[in-house]
């Protein structure tokens, strides 16, 4: 008889429910893999404000929480809410709760994200909706709109395309796209202890999902 998988608990505060659909959808691939070495929990809140998220955990130990959050432009208004958001994981990291946060972000959107597990989306946008051709083509849909895209039912039809080796290929196809940014000498900005750039495209989200992967031995 095959021996029963441990499982490995993870925390999440995500901006939106694409997200919070989307690692849904990861556990139960994870967990459905017979090549994983252990199972998954995600535990997933959707919270936008990270110190409201580590205020409610009620916890005894150390924990990571992994924030998914968008860049979503240069524009003051939205860079100013991207700090607010690293104000606020800092703010949370402090509370004597040894609560560490990992930073998860999209340069414009998770959007991006979920596109590079079926193409490669390495040029330049000028606005977070150009995203919807690219989602068109590489889903094999016609969305009229981004909302659209985002009905429940229409996303989750575009991740019942996707495999873990389409999940592979994401990771693979950021790290390509950060490697790029290094050569092109585009300037890792820094604030409160995190890092990113605020060219598009640009992500680490990746690096979350890669430690999942790794942890569960499906990524060397």
């Amino acid at each position: 008889m095959a021996s029963r998988k441990s499982t490995k608990k993870y925390y999440f505060s995500v901006e939106g429910q694409t997200e919070q659909w989307y690692f849904n959808w990861l556990s139960n691939e994870i967990n459905n893999n017979e090549k994983s070495t252990h199972k998954v929990s995600f535990d997933i809140k959707v919270e936008k404000d990270p110190l409201k998220r580590a205020k409610k955990l009620m916890i005894t130990q150390k924990t990571i929480i992994f924030h998914i959050s968008d860049y979503e432009s240069n524009e003051e208004f939205h860079e100013n809410q991207f700090k607010k958001t690293m104000d606020s994981m800092k703010k949370a990291s402090n509370l004597g709760k040894q609560i560490t946060y990992r930073f998860g972000y999209s340069n414009f959107t998770f959007d991006l994200w979920i596109l590079l597990h079926k193409i490669d989306c390495s040029g330049t946008l000028s606005h977070r909706n150009n995203y919807l051709s690219f989602i068109n083509r590489a889903f094999g849909e016609k969305y009229s709109s981004m909302n659209d895209y985002k009905h429940e039912n229409n996303f989750k039809k575009c991740l019942a395309q996707l495999t873990i080796e389409d999940v592979l290929d994401a990771v693979k196809r950021s790290k390509d796209i950060m490697n790029q940014n290094l050569k092109k000498g585009y300037i890792l900005q820094e604030y409160r202890g995190f890092t990113y750039y605020r060219e598009n495209p640009s992500l680490s989200v990746w690096e979350v999902v890669e430690k999942i992967l790794i942890d569960c031995n499906l990524l060397a």
